[in-house]
């Protein structure tokens, strides 16, 4: 039986220290896609970096042996911090949890900032890079291609992303709050 499965972590089950350590590895390392004959167990993969989460789908028939191969990997790249590290900060779902979770990520309903546009495109950019490394085949390319109209659905039919959304803009409207005017405040950005 072919098992989906996504291996990640995120703004809500890891410290940005982190999450930040893994994605520059990731950039600095082959990306885990060119590493896919390493992982025997693992048949089609996808991988996800972003400032706020860093996710692996895969399908496999042996889903105990991928999950295992997936998290070494990622020890690896993490410069092998002790299991218990890296377990503490990730999520596992399999199946039709892992369906319903890449739904609500492409949609932004799993974002810091709910509908907030841009994790789409990253999405859509991983996705790209995925095909170019002929990763993904006919599972995943149809999840995905599956993924980006549900989230075109969710932005068409609800009011999700109907406002200005960002980091930036919920800080602007925090700081608005608290100073009230920012005509005359200045601003120190890190």
């Amino acid at each position: 039986m072919c098992h989906i499965v996504l291996l990640g972590m995120n703004h809500k089950t890891a410290p940005v220290e982190i999450r930040e350590q893994l994605a520059v590895s990731c950039k600095q390392h082959l990306s885990p896609l060119q590493l896919i004959s390493h992982l025997p167990h693992v048949d089609e993969v996808f991988f996800l970096s972003t400032c706020n989460r860093v996710e692996f789908l895969f399908t496999c028939h042996h889903r105990h042996a991928a999950v295992q191969e997936v998290k070494a990997m990622l020890l690896s790249y993490l410069g092998n911090p002790s299991r218990n590290l890296l377990e503490a900060h990730l999520y596992i779902h399999e199946n039709l949890d892992a369906v319903r979770h890449l739904y609500r990520v492409s949609s932004s309903l799993d974002s810091m900032v709910v509908g907030e546009p841009q994790i789409l495109g990253q999405i859509k950019a991983a996705y790209r890079e995925a095909t170019e490394c002929r990763t993904v085949g006919v599972i995943l390319n149809r999840l995905l291609h599956k993924s980006f109209s549900v989230a075109k659905r969710v932005r068409s039919e609800t009011m999700v992303g109907s406002h200005a959304v960002s980091i930036s803009y919920a800080a602007v409207e925090l700081a608005r709050k608290i100073f009230g005017e920012l005509k005359e405040k200045r601003v120190l950005l890190v």
